[in-house]
Order: C-alpha cells, then sequence, then structure tokens
C-alpha cells in the first residue's frame, strides 16, 4: 500500500488545479474530515468524539451509505457538522470511465446535499475536476494536508496519531476514516488527536 502521510507541495503540482489542500490561517484552527461513512457504529463513535470537546468536522459521505443509514446522516447535519459527497459507491476516478465516474458523484449528490467534494483515494483527472468545478452548482473538491493512515492495517492507532501530530498545524486539513476497516486505530487515534490539539489552543471547525 502506497501512500503519502503528508502532501508535499511539489507533487500538489501534478493534481488539477484549483483543489483545496488547506484552509491558511493565523488562528489555532484544524478542519478534521472523516471519509467513507455513515457507518452505524464509527460514525457514531466520532460524533460522541467530537461532541466531548465541541468540536465541528466534515463528513466526506459515500452515497449508498447514506441511503442505507438516513437517520445517522441526519444526526451528523443535526449536531452541526458539514458533509461532502465521496461519490456514490467509493468509485476510484483513474480507474473509472469518466462518465461512468461522474455519474457516480450525480448519484450521491440525490442523497447529499453539499457542494463539497472529496475524490475516493484522492484520485481524479484533470477532466472530471473542470466538469465539477464548471457545473451549476460547482464543486469545491477538497483533498487534505495529512491523511492519519488510520485505513492501514499495518499502522497501529499510536501512529497513526504521531502522524498527524508531527504534520497538522493552523489551517490543516486532516483526514480519518468512520469505517469498519479503520475501526481499531480510528478509536485509539482519534481522541488522542482531540485532546492533545485542544491542549494546545485548537478549535475544531467544519470546512465552510
Amino acid at each position: 500500500m502506497r501512500y503519502i502521510v503528508s502532501t508535499p507541495w511539489w507533487l500538489r503540482l501534478f493534481f488539477p488545479l484549483d483543489l483545496i489542500w488547506e484552509l491558511p490561517t493565523q488562528e489555532k484552527v484544524m478542519y478534521l474530515t472523516f471519509d467513507d461513512g455513515p457507518h452505524p457504529e464509527e460514525t457514531s463513535f466520532v460524533l460522541d468524539e467530537l461532541k466531548k470537546y465541541n468540536a465541528k468536522a466534515t463528513f466526506f459521505c459515500i452515497g449508498k451509505n447514506v441511503k442505507d443509514y438516513p437517520e445517522l446522516y441526519k444526526r451528523i447535519l443535526l449536531e452541526g457538522h458539514r458533509t461532502g459527497n465521496h461519490t456514490f459507491h467509493h468509485l476510484n476516478c483513474k480507474k473509472t470511465d469518466d462518465g461512468v465516474w461522474l455519474e457516480d458523484v450525480k448519484n450521491a449528490a440525490g442523497w447529499i446535499d453539499s457542494d463539497l467534494l472529496r475524490p475516493p483515494y484522492g484520485r481524479i483527472n484533470a477532466f472530471c475536476a473542470k466538469v465539477l468545478q464548471q457545473a451549476q452548482p460547482s464543486y469545491r473538491i477538497i483533498m487534505w494536508t495529512v491523511i492519519s493512515a488510520d485505513f492501514d492495517t499495518k499502522r497501529t492507532g499510536q501512529q497513526c496519531f504521531e502522524a498527524v501530530k508531527k504534520h497538522a498545524g493552523k489551517g490543516s486539513i486532516v483526514v480519518f476514516h468512520d469505517s469498519e476497516k479503520a475501526k481499531p486505530r480510528l478509536r485509539e487515534a482519534l481522541p488522542m488527536t482531540l485532546e492533545y490539539f485542544a491542549n494546545q489552543g485548537f478549535v475544531f471547525k467544519a470546512i465552510s
């Protein structure tokens, strides 16, 4: 499994323009994001943990999961968080026909009312990015500053936390996953992340 925890500036040059990697600020604000939900157990866990710190976050949801767990999706919104489109079937743009992938985004939009989108696996080509950014309404494509790698079964929750601790700062967009696969690492790393950065004076906001 190949991935980079913190995406360097030079690697971003290989991606389409106008992707959002961070939200620069001089204030101690961090943007926690959660991919692949809603999940009946893990999303509930995340929401309960966020509530302890009055933290707000952004959930990039898979359309199929929203269809399956509508009440959980409603809870995310009722508790003051934001949601974003993560396609309907979690399709990899680089391994899917452009038309099929864009239709999957459209299908997810029927369940997820948001102008935010994160492509699964962080994979998107220039054509699809342009189509989405010129759509009515247009999408803001959200990438990340730091990925916790909680999906990596070879890592521990402590290692996931240490990666976020090392690389995240003011205006960082941080990725976790409210999924079954990430469960052991998420349940260890997220509480440590919230506690550590809250003690450093950070507040956690949803992407607005």
